[in-house]
């Protein structure tokens, strides 16, 4: 019986739906193409894998305080703009670059913030009119054209953001390691923390939570900062990476963020968040880009299948929500 109640709660955990998917997607694509599991394509995947996935693990805090961020598309593709225009000008040198690319990063989340809790604007419309002014913003400083090339050979900064190394054959960029420790920092906060317990309150029950004494609107804003920062500092690693500072880069990263959000397990009202699902569900969106390329399919597709995982996993994470609040026997 002792066994049999384990697995049920295992069973009813928000992880456990996406932890299977991920699994059996993997075996799928390694079955069908074996190159799939090749040390040379694991090393691709993680390495995109990182930088939605930093953006990923902000927006899961944000959205179990009850708010999202539709602005972190342009500002992954608007900090870099800012970093490389500075840089590549002789302003500044690339330290004081990039601080200067994560403080207005950081004030651009702040000012969503503030529209937020103290205008009571919903954060689909300030986020969304946040957008538009960041992107229209990058495309304005380079024209709409991408920045030229650069070299950071040499840029301590950019061996520790994106450096890399071999383990064997498999190629290992410096930034899944922020990305690692980004995601434990953010668990801990979460499950272990006042404030993780204040992200929660101000999610589920904001009124109740503030009769408590939680300071749901300093959270809030807090964590649009957090939000907006993180996805400022992907969008640099990503620029290092590529050697390219493009204004138009992460158009559409919102919505696939926040898809991975959900899909990990996030109740998209608020109140509930889990950072482990959160690192299924980035893993289980770009294995999934990555498998359907190697298997044959048109990359064309991939909006298909990450519709149809969203409608699978909202149904079966409430169909087990529904059979645990029944309480299965």
């Amino acid at each position: 019986m002792e066994n049999r109640t384990a697995l049920q709660r295992l069973i009813s955990t928000p992880e456990f739906a996406p932890l299977v998917l991920l699994i059996a997607e993997i075996f799928v694509f390694w079955a069908i193409n074996p190159a799939f599991l090749s040390v040379l394509n694991i090393g691709n995947t993680l390495a995109f894998t990182v930088e939605l996935g930093l953006i990923a693990l902000a927006m899961t805090m944000l959205m179990t305080s009850g708010e999202f961020d539709l602005s972190v598309g342009s500002v992954f593709g608007f900090a870099p703009v800012v970093m490389w225009t500075l840089f590549n000008t002789g302003i500044t040198s690339l330290e004081l670059s990039f601080l200067i690319a994560m403080g207005i990063a950081a004030l651009i989340g702040l000012v969503s913030g503030l529209f937020v809790t103290q205008l009571k604007i919903p954060s689909f419309l300030v986020t969304l009119g946040m957008l538009l002014v960041v992107r229209g913003t990058a495309l304005f400083i380079t024209n709409g054209f991408p920045q030229r090339t650069w070299s950071s050979e040499g840029q301590w900064l950019a061996e520790i953001l994106v450096g890399d190394f071999y383990i064997g054959s498999l190629r290992i960029y410096a930034s899944l390691f922020w990305f690692i420790g980004a995601a434990l920092l953010l668990h801990y906060v979460l499950t272990k923390t006042r404030a993780g317990n204040w992200i929660q309150a101000s999610g589920g029950n904001p009124d109740a939570a503030r009769a408590r004494g939680v300071k749901v609107r300093a959270t809030k804003i807090w964590l649009f900062i957090l939000c907006s920062s993180m996805a400022a500092f992907a969008g640099v690693i990503s620029s290092i990476r590529t050697a390219a500072a493009n204004p138009n880069s992460g158009t559409g990263y919102e919505l696939e963020v926040i898809a991975m959000v959900v899909i990990g397990g996030t109740v998209l009202t608020g109140g509930r968040g889990t950072i482990i699902g959160t690192v299924l569900g980035v893993l289980i969106l770009r294995v999934m880009r990555n498998g359907i390329v190697l298997i044959g399919v048109p990359g064309l597709a991939y909006n298909i299948f990450i519709g149809a995982i969203i409608l699978g996993m909202m149904s079966l994470h409430s169909w087990l929500e529904r059979r645990h609040n029944a309480g299965v026997r």
